[in-house]
């Protein structure tokens, strides 16, 4: 059996992405982005331009910039950590982000202004 294509295998995250959100879209009808980085504590930690603790929104936005994989790769990080990806910062685990929300976490801070 042949294992599926870089393109193939992307089609499908999005696919998945896209249902878990389309799923949880009642339920966030009512939530902002903003308000969930406010909720899960994300601005604790991140500036929406310059580094705090972790890197600005504005940062990893660029830094990400044309990467199609972007979007999945950092709503994974958002749920289940990173270490290393910015120097010895670590990003805890946020477990109470549901899969849904980290997805549009991450479209959100990718699409944030690039830093100048």
């Amino acid at each position: 059996m042949q294992r599926p294509t870089r393109a193939a295998r992307r089609r499908i995250a999005i696919a998945i992405a896209t249902a878990l959100v389309a799923l949880s879209l009642p339920a966030m009808a009512q939530t902002t982005p903003v308000e969930l980085a406010r909720k899960n504590g994300c601005l604790a930690c991140h500036g929406m331009v310059h580094k705090q603790v972790g890197p600005g929104f504005a940062q990893i936005a660029q830094r990400y910039k044309g990467d199609d994989d972007a979007p999945a790769r950092l709503a994974g990080k958002i749920r289940d950590g990173s270490v290393g990806t910015w120097g010895r910062v670590i990003m805890p685990r946020q477990t109470l982000v549901s899969p849904a929300e980290a997805q549009v976490l991450a479209q959100w801070v990718l699409s944030q202004p690039l830093p100048r």
